[in-house]
């Protein structure tokens, strides 16, 4: 394996001021080194790279090419260290990191107004709280609790079905037409928005009716529910959502729903925790709340809640 090239982190500082000020004396003032400290350090680094990274013209400094491009390299390092340090110093000794990984609109709408308290009553627990569009690996340690929606299955987990949900047509009160729809089908003759997450969901609403439209898979198409959400209260068309999820906006008449169908989901949201984590202090501080949240404080006893 051939040797990697690690400068140290004394020479990329003195790169990047150095090119900042593109002077060796003020960089050595803002680092409180000697001027030609500074200087020996590039020289280093240029002696490791092979490249000249400045041009030195009547006592001015003048970036090559070469140093433009690794001037915005050492740029993303140093931003990265700094961020990571900062990290770092925000946790106390006692305090214990927990990543939870959730899909974006259900994190958005029903989380985060649900983790009110949580820190008040554990005070050393730093909740890492992430995206997650795509399936990922919660056994390999990428998380350490998810949501998700589904049947219940992931292998190495323990999963708690959280609640079901019902899904219902939204739009904005002006799109609606001054006589009330005759049929659910009237519906088909607006923009229909569309969850790439459930590419299925117009045509089974329309199906459970008895409906049969060739205009279901029409429309514009958006990844997640919180955008479609966006669209449909911008006036581009009617949502098919979770009825959970617009439960403020509907209850403020922002949104309304153009025809009463409930169409049950097949499947439910679920917190999932590999199967040896519940014994973890923070992992079991976290379920419990969720737990107590949707009125199951005990589901997760014994691995009850295994499905």
């Amino acid at each position: 394996m051939s040797k990697r090239l690690l400068p140290t982190m004394a020479a990329l500082q003195c790169f990047e001021s150095a090119a900042r000020h593109m002077s060796f004396t003020r960089a050595a003032e803002e680092l409180h080194l000697t001027q030609s400290a500074v200087s020996k350090q590039v020289a280093q680094l240029e002696e490791m790279l092979q490249h000249l990274l400045f041009h030195r013209v009547r006592r001015r400094l003048q970036l090559t090419p070469a140093g433009e491009l690794y001037l915005a390299e050492v740029n993303k390092i140093l931003t990265q260290v700094d961020i990571s340090s900062r990290y770092i110093l925000s946790y106390g000794g006692e305090t214990e990191v927990l990543r939870v990984a959730t899909q974006p609109t259900f994190g958005a709408r029903w989380l985060i107004p649900n983790l009110k308290g949580f820190t008040k009553r554990n005070p050393n627990i730093h909740l890492d709280i992430r995206n997650e569009l795509e399936p990922f690996d919660l056994v390999q340690a990428k998380a350490d609790v998810a949501f998700f929606y589904g049947q219940g299955s992931w292998p190495g987990a323990t999963c708690i079905e959280l609640f079901g949900e019902d899904v219902v047509p939204v739009c904005l009160p002006e799109m609606l037409p001054d006589r009330p729809f005759a049929n659910a089908g009237e519906l088909a003759d607006l923009v229909l928005l569309q969850c790439t997450s459930r590419p299925e969901s117009w045509h089974e609403w329309f199906e459970e009716q008895g409906i049969n439209t060739e205009h279901s898979y029409h429309g514009p198409r958006f990844d997640t529910f919180y955008m479609c959400i966006r669209a449909a209260q911008s006036g581009c068309g009617v949502a098919l959502v979770p009825r959970f999820l617009v439960e403020d906006e509907l209850a403020e008449a922002k949104l309304v729903i153009p025809w009463e169908h409930h169409k049950v989901s097949q499947g439910a949201h679920f917190i999932a925790y590999a199967e040896q984590s519940i014994d973890i202090p923070k992992v079991r501080a976290f379920v419990d709340w969720i737990l107590e949240k949707v009125g199951k404080p005990d589901a997760h006893e014994f691995g009850s809640g295994s499905l």
